[in-house]
């Protein structure tokens, strides 16, 4: 599974060519079952709470990419807060439930897959904002990430990202935890740091195990 935390499912950490039904080559997991089967442990119903607490406090503005948005309760918080966000998931499913709630303003979704990005969407982005995608794909991916998120991003642009440093549980993954070492290897190359802290508010059970951090594209 993804991880028991958010709506963004880690569909885009499905290597570049993978299935259309979401599964992974070389991997077990098929994101796009787990949908149809209603077995998201990952799916709270609501939007991320650093998100949300980060929203009372700064703006996102413009376009914002949301990789593996799952049902969109993000995006959603995102949209409302007055920025045109585009979801993303690998899972069709997925895709249609976000699309199935209410609009809160000029939010977008659609099927597809962050390591095989439209052209379209390359360059086209103000903001990226990651919760659970980067903690579900398998972490010899991880700098593929990093240059994928950068690469949807225009000059300048900024991530947001909540990031688990201890996921927590006695599994090996997903979700995988990550430290603030490898977060400067892995986005260094690509970004500045603007801000990193543990947030006050989380998921019951996540109390101190999450890191913000708001990122700027070289």
């Amino acid at each position: 599974m993804n991880t028991p935390e958010n709506s963004n499912t880690a569909s885009p950490s499905a290597r570049a060519g993978a299935a259309a039904n979401g599964s992974i080559a070389g991997a077990s997991t098929d994101w796009e079952a787990h949908w149809q089967t209603g077995d998201t442990p990952w799916e709270k119903g609501a939007p991320s709470p650093p998100l949300l607490d980060w929203l009372t406090k700064d703006q996102i503005s413009g376009r914002v990419f949301v990789p593996g948005c799952g049902s969109g309760h993000d995006v959603r918080a995102i949209a409302a807060a007055g920025a045109e966000p585009l979801g993303i998931d690998l899972s069709p499913t997925a895709i249609g439930r976000a699309q199935d709630f209410p609009r809160a303003g000029a939010e977008h979704y659609r099927v597809a897959n962050l390591f095989a990005m439209p052209p379209e969407l390359v360059g086209a982005f103000d903001w990226v904002f990651e919760h659970t995608c980067f903690c579900a794909i398998d972490p010899s991916r991880r700098s593929d990430y990093a240059a994928a998120v950068s690469a949807a991003l225009k000059p300048q642009g900024r991530l947001l990202a909540v990031f688990y440093l201890d996921p927590g549980g006695d599994r090996e993954g997903p979700p995988f935890g990550v430290s603030r070492e490898e977060l400067d290897r892995l986005f260094g190359p690509h970004f500045e740091t603007l801000d990193d802290y543990v947030p006050t508010v989380s998921y019951p059970g996540r109390e101190g195990r999450e890191l913000v951090r708001v990122l700027r594209r070289r």
